[in-house]
């Protein structure tokens, strides 16, 4: 409804004023009609004409050309306010959203834990966030890709790795064999931990380390698999992997179409920086390759491969991003990770810019603040005191123990998805437990509850009448078009018809947190209506019980886009 009244305006613009325009139509509160624009305003100036003027005449014009329309109200210097008629109103409900990415290929790539560390909060962060992002963009039709990315080697590897070998008291993989599985995670980051303490304060540590960090990658480039390092390292690789999978399978979140490990990237990247240095694009210093940043331009120099000759992160993204490029050639690449590597992933597109402009234009970053437990400090894996994946999940589940509120795993998840989902992506995240498992308030246990509310309202409908009508096509059946809508009903209709322009925002933004902030919109409109609005049993109720069910099923398909369960009962 609102792109055809955005085209019925234009081309009464163009009708009248021999002047094309692109309208925007918002939407105003209720007492001002269903949309506004100031499109008259804009006209003025062109036309040197009085814009309520213009305003008039684009009022009697579009009024008369469109059946939609009930009225078109004039207001302050020349704003045009558009009511709908109710049978429009009704009839905007059945849009659904907008397919405007049919076509294309996107890559979603998120989460993107290392194997050998911690999965920490800012893991759980991006890979609950990157998942509704994903949805969306799935949702205007594109053909979504969701991939991850990890580092398989790297100096972190080779920390890990030596603490694992001093546990084991030497290089014996089969004494891996006594540690329990479900302890195995928390053991490797246990090890991280040592093994990154051991770099900072013991030399002979480092260098050994720094050895084991060259040995990781010469057993990839020799696929080595025999040696006892080699089957030490495998072991303990496939250990994070079969963690995160078992994780993500517990956030109930879409499969990864792909993980992407650092190794499988690696010679991509190395093999390029070195064949562009030759070019100019990168620059040798003390025996490093580097890439001078512009200044101008807000960015710095960084390290691409190190004076030992190991790549570095950005090598690394270099291999990744022109693997991607070569696999899919993708209309967009959009990539979510911590506000930290900001910079530094400008720094990487600078780079590959000069050799491959169509991928580094096509890639989209977006980054998200910390996240920390109310009242909690700062996380670090290196020092060993994270928030980790599983203390956010634990804490929703204390927090519902201690308050008594009676939940379930899926009341649990949806607490800590939408705590994380109505957060503006960019800023830090606090987490409060106890706010995002309250049954009242904007949390998601709430919207759930909102969810089985309305069907317990349709249930009892269908027990007391199983002839009732809601259930059919709304707008065919004459009970619900012979009235014109109450004040109530049409405010909560007036909403529900905002639906489909939210989710087509949301997909172009990116941005999850509009579908939250509209939900809990919505659920407080509909509590408006039903404590003044009898539904059931009254010369109305087909007509209401058809927008209890529109209602019921906008939550379910909202809370979906979050990745979060709509429940019949609570």
């Amino acid at each position: 409804m609102k792109q055809e009244l955005e085209q019925a305006i234009g081309e009464a613009v163009a009708q009248l004023y021999n002047q094309a325009v692109d309208v925007e139509l918002t939407r105003p509160d209720s007492q001002f009609g269903d949309f506004a624009t100031n499109i008259a305003l804009q006209l003025s100036k062109k036309l040197d004409k009085n814009p309520r003027e213009i305003a008039a005449e684009l009022a009697k014009e579009v009024q008369g050309s469109s059946s939609s329309v009930k009225n078109i109200d004039i207001a302050g210097p020349g704003f045009l306010n558009l009511t709908l008629t109710d049978t429009a109103l009704l009839e905007s409900l059945a849009v659904q959203p907008d397919k405007t990415r049919t076509d294309q290929i996107v890559l979603v790539e998120y989460s993107d834990p290392n194997p050998f560390k911690p999965l920490h909060a800012g893991h759980l962060y991006t890979t609950l966030v990157g998942d509704t992002i994903a949805r969306l963009v799935e949702r205007a039709g594109a053909q979504t890709i969701r991939l991850n990315f990890g580092g398989d080697v790297g100096l972190h590897v080779g920390k890990s790795m030596w603490a694992i070998i001093q546990r084991l008291g030497g290089e014996h993989p089969e004494k891996l064999a006594i540690i329990p599985e479900a302890e195995r995670a928390r053991w490797l980051g246990d090890r991280y931990v040592e093994g990154t303490a051991a770099y900072e304060e013991n030399e002979t540590a480092k260098s050994q380390i720094i050895a084991a960090n060259k040995q990781v990658y010469e057993l990839h480039n020799t696929n080595d698999h025999e040696s006892a390092f080699a089957q030490i390292y495998w072991t303990c690789r496939d250990w994070s992997y079969n963690y995160f999978k078992t994780l993500y399978q517990q956030l109930q979140v879409v499969p990864f179409a792909r993980f992407i490990p650092e190794s499988e990237v690696t010679p991509l990247g190395l093999t390029t920086v070195r064949d562009e240095l030759s070019k100019g694009v990168f620059a040798e210093s003390d025996g490093a390759i580097i890439y001078r940043g512009d200044e101008a331009k807000g960015l710095h120099t960084r390290v691409f491969i190190n004076s030992e000759g190991i790549p570095t992160y950005e090598a690394k993204d270099v291999g990744l991003s022109l693997t991607k490029w070569r696999d899919y050639e993708f209309d967009q690449s959009i990539i979510i990770t911590a506000n930290e590597q900001s910079q530094y992933m400008q720094v990487v597109l600078a780079a590959i810019s000069q050799f491959e402009p169509e991928a580094a234009a096509r890639t989209t970053h977006i980054t998200h603040g910390m996240v920390k437990l109310e009242g909690g400090a700062k996380m670090s894996s290196r020092k060993g005191n994270i928030i980790s994946a599983l203390d956010i999940l634990e804490s929703a589940r204390n927090a519902a123990r201690e308050s008594q509120v009676n939940v379930t795993d899926e009341n649990v998840l949806a607490a800590v998805k939408y705590a994380f989902a109505k957060a503006r992506i960019g800023g830090d995240i606090v987490y409060n437990p106890n706010e995002s498992i309250a049954l009242e308030g904007n949390s998601g246990p709430y919207l759930q509850y909102a969810h089985a509310r309305a069907r317990s309202i349709l249930g009892k409908a269908t027990s007391m009448n199983q002839e009732s009508s809601f259930a059919a096509t709304a707008l065919e059946d004459k009970r619900i078009k012979s009235h014109d809508l109450e004040t109530g009903e049409r405010l909560l209709v007036r909403k529900l018809a905002e639906y489909t322009e939210v989710v087509n925002r949301a997909a172009v933004e990116l941005l999850p947190s509009s579908i939250c902030t509209y939900l809990y919109e919505l659920s407080q409109e509909f509590n408006r209506f039903y404590e003044k609005n009898r539904v059931i049993d009254n010369d109305r109720e087909a007509l209401r019980l058809h927008i209890v069910k529109t209602y019921a099923d906008t939550l379910r398909d909202g809370l979906n886009l979050l990745g979060i369960t709509a429940p019949n009962k609570m």
